[in-house]
């Protein structure tokens, strides 16, 4: 499986400790919207993207898949994914969210079983849990001038940079 080379990976916990505010603004991204997308590497090397819900449970960001679903094919094989929120009405109310790093499947059964109860999803399903090797969040300015773009990496705090 190809790595991610030399970049470090945190679980949200450490990301919502490291930089709360940001923390806080893309989880409410995912959260405003039920449908996000999901970039995985297929096995030829070239990108697929699928459409995915994403849950906060416990400390983690976590996305289910169907039993043996190509997504789920693709995060066993090559960890790396990129997850995009729902852009929702286009107005940028709220910023738009990316998040990657490299995915880990849960099979501990305790895991599995309390995520089953907290979050209802089908009979069989599967798990995958999103370390993180990066979050951007792009908002506009209150002043409607700029973007501002905030990053965050694990070791490297929060950077911000605005763009007219």
């Amino acid at each position: 499986m190809p790595s991610l080379g030399p970049s470090p990976t945190a679980t949200w916990a450490e990301l919502a400790t490291g930089a709360p505010d940001l923390a806080a603004a893309v989880r409410s991204r995912f959260e405003a919207t039920k449908h996000h997308v999901l970039a995985t590497v297929r096995a030829d090397g070239s990108p697929r993207v699928s459409g995915t819900e994403v849950q906060f449970h416990g400390e983690d960001l976590v996305a289910g898949s169907m039993p043996d679903s190509v997504k789920a094919r693709d995060l066993r094989r090559d960890h790396r994914y990129a997850l995009h929120s729902n852009p929702g009405d286009g107005s940028m109310a709220g910023g738009d969210a990316k998040v990657s790093g490299v995915a880990a499947e849960v099979t501990d059964p305790a895991a599995l079983a309390d995520y089953a109860d907290t979050i209802g999803p089908p009979p069989e399903f599967e798990l995958f849990r999103f370390l993180i090797a990066e979050v951007v969040h792009t908002a506009v300015h209150p002043d409607g001038d700029r973007l501002v773009i905030r990053s965050w990496r694990p070791g490297q705090g929060v950077r911000t940079v605005q763009r007219r």
